[in-house]
């Protein structure tokens, strides 16, 4: 069977590869510029050669060309940063990395590859960019600077719709060489959907540490946190409990599944550490549903305060008031956040960096559950 080559550019830790058939693709090159991302795609794909450095300068970029040409990179997944894009970052037309898109389609010109993946936030398709005096949109650029080769068919899909347990709206191009034979498809929208009972679940209640008390104190509201700790751990390295600030997490105990904290009665309501009322909106401090898909992982899945990250929970009895109490007080793990993206559940990251990290890396990732079927298109 012949192995279809890949290079991935702007590759993250490897997220987008994690579930392809090695049998039959082979990511043989990669580029990214963080020095972190970079070590642990060297970790877990030992395999690829990474070539780490900006791709604006020009002999990084004439690197990644040459070695793309000499191995014959059939496909290119390009999937550049976000921040300047999207809703959850500045949307700043004028970040710099929004014009990465013209770097990556020199080196696709330049390596001329049967099919191309891009990748963005939906709010790709409208930032508008100025290259050589003309303002065009990027979804402009990419068809003005590869229309004349290449058969370009995009859309705006949600990976929900094709086996993530997670709703997430994506702009993807999918990009044919004109003349090839077969011509890049999207996969088939999936009729059962997974949703976030079916990705997490099946897992036991974490309870959260709560790190600005004394130890004692905590074991006093979770009387079974270690017995809790140690099971998650030997299900994961990655499952282990969130640390968060008390206040939070007694406000997260008595809020109902699918719902804010901001909907609580005045004393469940968020606080200040000085005690008073805490602005928001009441999509923060929010549960998450477990007959719905996992709402869109972000670079800041870490805090409560952010939006939609908290656990969903389960009613698990009342406090002596009365109040109804729900577990898992706390956002996701990792290794839940991982489940949610349709990551593999041994998918090994090296224990090299912090939490915050590795959850903000997570948060950029695209799904491989949706790549893996689109490149089986190819092959079918």
């Amino acid at each position: 069977m012949i192995v279809i080559n890949i290079l991935s550019l702007f590759s993250n830790i490897g997220i987008s590869e994690a579930l392809l058939d090695k049998d039959k693709f082979n990511v043989v090159i990669a580029n990214e510029i963080d020095e972190k991302r970079v070590d642990i795609y060297k970790n877990i794909y030992p395999e690829t050669n990474m070539i780490k450095g900006d791709i604006r300068k020009e002999e990084i970029k004439k690197n990644i060309i040459n070695k793309s040409i000499e191995k014959n990179v059939d496909i290119i997944f390009v999937t550049p940063p976000c921040q300047g894009m999207s809703t959850a970052g500045k949307m700043n037309k004028l970040d710099e990395r929004n014009l990465l898109i013209c770097d990556a389609i020199e080196i696709v010109n330049k390596v001329s590859p049967n099919y191309i993946l891009i990748e963005n936030v939906p709010g790709m398709l409208d930032t508008i960019i100025t290259v050589d005096g003309k303002d065009y949109t990027i979804g402009e650029y990419i068809k003005t600077s590869l229309e004349e080769s290449y058969s370009i068919e995009y859309k705006i899909i949600n990976m929900y719709d094709y086996g993530v347990p997670q709703s997430r709206e994506r702009v993807i191009f999918l990009i044919t060489k004109k003349g090839i034979s077969r011509k890049w498809e999207f996969p088939s929208i999936i009729k059962k959907r997974s949703n976030l009972n079916n990705a997490i679940g099946h897992l036991p209640i974490l309870d959260p540490y709560i790190y600005d008390i004394p130890e004692k104190d905590m074991l006093k509201i979770f009387p079974t946190y270690h017995e809790r700790k140690e099971k998650a751990l030997s299900i994961s390295k990655w499952h282990k409990p969130p640390k968060h600030v008390r206040r939070q997490v007694e406000v997260m105990l008595r809020t109902p599944t699918g719902k804010s904290a901001f909907q609580n009665k005045n004393s469940f309501l968020p606080r200040k550490k000085d005690g008073t009322i805490v602005k928001g909106y009441k999509n923060t401090y929010k549960r998450q549903e477990w007959h719905r898909p996992a709402y869109t992982i972000t670079m800041y899945n870490r805090t409560i305060s952010s939006q939609n990250n908290v656990h969903p929970g389960r009613e698990i009895g009342r406090d002596i008031k009365g109040n109804k109490l729900y577990s898992d007080p706390r956002v996701l793990t990792i290794y839940e956040i991982m489940l949610c993206m349709s990551l593999p559940h041994s998918w090994d990251i090296p224990n090299i960096y912090g939490d915050s990290f590795i959850r903000s890396v997570i948060g950029e990732g695209l799904p491989p559950k949706f790549v893996e079927l689109a490149v089986n298109t190819i092959l079918t």
